[in-house]
């Protein structure tokens, strides 16, 4: 029997953090960085504790509302060819859906206004707040991961000073200016310790939560797994409903069964490193690209694993492509290896996946379904006991997962309708193509 969830908030938010930022090495721990710069420069100005607070949970998720790798690599570069608030748009409905990171939501909605369009004073809280994220992201952007860091700080302080009285109010990069001139700063924002170092020094480092709160965290990130592109728009609700339909039947506790949901919503929390343009190639998948999806359970599993309490989770979330004969990937362990929740949690990941369109196929029916489940089955596979519950209670699953998954639709395009009047066209994309035939 599993125990109740008992996690270290800092843990969680940074590999959360380190997740959305891993699959480049042009944005490499870009979030992680930032929350740094954040935390110094609110420190160094002797905002209130809350204050501080607020301005480095921002700034660990500031990208949340980019979706797409493509997205993130692009506003890295700059913002001539994209605009910058349709991301902070999303980012702050995304907030929102948490009560935990709610207190930021505006500080992400604001954080590339420049200071030209404010019309509250510098001392007001939301305007010092999305300044001090501003010009931490603008710093971080500036570095070159390709030259050594105290051979760029002239350069950078050139730049920063620059947009004094424009971007930037001057107070705010004076501030800047206080730290800029020690060694140390930029050498912990540039050490590959700083996760180490936020997470024993920094801002929630004593803070714990509970089950409900990696729930509500867990569901904001099946949004942003799912609707990075259009043909998965809802495929970790499903999974996840799937997977606390059959662990129902087969008799967990209510801990497990909420565990499960969780697993359920981050299995493809690995897929935040896979550009779209391999998850929506509408043809078969070369070699090389298909090498490049083996890794999103991998990815999944580094960053859950390093999250303390989620061990189960992790686990079951990554061991979704793995199979009782040791044929599946990326580990290759065999049945004596996967538990049961991880053998649920692959049914659940496979039936929803053949009941969604896909660009290269529609949705299956029920006897499509039922031939490919089987014969995974009784290849070793699949755990055939947990295809036949499916099977057995085929029609009330298929009905919850399908109305699971248009719950999850009509939420979110009401919760970000506000997102076309900034860009169209990523609503556009936001659509999902689901068409089911039970």
């Amino acid at each position: 029997m599993l125990r109740e969830l008992n996690v270290k908030f800092s843990n969680f938010l940074l590999s959360l953090s380190d997740a959305m930022d891993i699959a480049s090495p042009q944005i490499a721990s870009h979030q992680i960085r930032t929350s740094f710069i954040a935390w110094k420069l609110a420190l160094q100005a002797g905002l209130p504790e809350e204050s501080i607070e607020r301005i480095y949970l921002a700034a660990l998720l500031h990208d949340i509302g980019a979706l797409s790798l493509e997205e993130k690599v692009r506003l890295h570069a700059g913002f001539e060819d994209i605009n910058p608030d349709t991301h902070c748009i999303l980012g702050e409905a995304l907030f929102e859906l948490s009560p935990l990171l709610r207190p930021s939501a505006k500080i992400v909605r604001y954080h590339h206004r420049p200071w030209s369009e404010w019309d509250e004073p510098i001392t007001s809280q939301l305007v010092v707040e999305s300044q001090t994220l501003f010009l931490a992201d603008e710093i971080e952007r500036s570095i070159s991961r390709k030259e050594y860091i105290l051979h760029q700080t002239e350069r950078i302080n050139s730049k920063i000073s620059a947009l004094a009285g424009t971007k930037i109010h001057a107070d705010v990069i004076d501030v800047f200016m206080q730290i800029s001139g020690q060694e140390d700063f930029w050498l912990d924002l540039s050490s590959p310790r700083l996760y180490s170092l936020l997470l024993h020094f920094g801002p929630f480092r004593n803070i714990e939560i509970q089950r409900k709160d990696v729930y509500s965290i867990a569901s904001i990130f099946r949004h942003i797994i799912d609707f990075k592109s259009r043909f998965t728009a809802t495929h970790s609700t499903g999974v996840a409903e799937c997977a606390v339909l059959l662990s129902q039947y087969m008799g967990f506790t209510e801990a497990e069964i909420g565990q499960m949901e969780i697993a359920g919503y981050f299995h493809d929390l690995g897929k935040l490193a896979v550009p779209n343009s391999i998850l929506e190639k509408p043809g078969k998948l070369t070699k090389e690209e298909f090498d490049l999806i083996k890794q999103h359970p991998y990815f999944t599993y580094t960053v859950l694993s390093t999250i303390g309490g989620l061990d189960d989770i992790a686990e079951w979330a990554s061991f979704h492509h793995e199979k009782l004969d040791g044929s599946g990937y990326p580990f290759h362990v065999t049945s004596d290896k996967i538990n049961i929740g991880a053998r649920i949690l692959a049914v659940a990941d496979i039936f929803t996946a053949l009941a969604e369109d896909r660009p290269y196929r529609r949705g299956m029916g029920r006897k499509e379904i039922e031939k490919i489940l089987m014969s995974q089955a009784i290849a070793r596979s699949l755990d055939r006991r947990i295809v036949k519950v499916l099977l057995d209670n085929f029609g009330e699953i298929s009905s919850r997962v399908r109305l699971k998954q248009e719950e999850s639709i009509e939420i979110f395009e009401k919760k970000f309708e506000k997102i076309k009047k900034a860009d169209t066209e990523v609503v556009v994309s936001l659509k999902p193509v689901s068409v089911y035939s039970f």
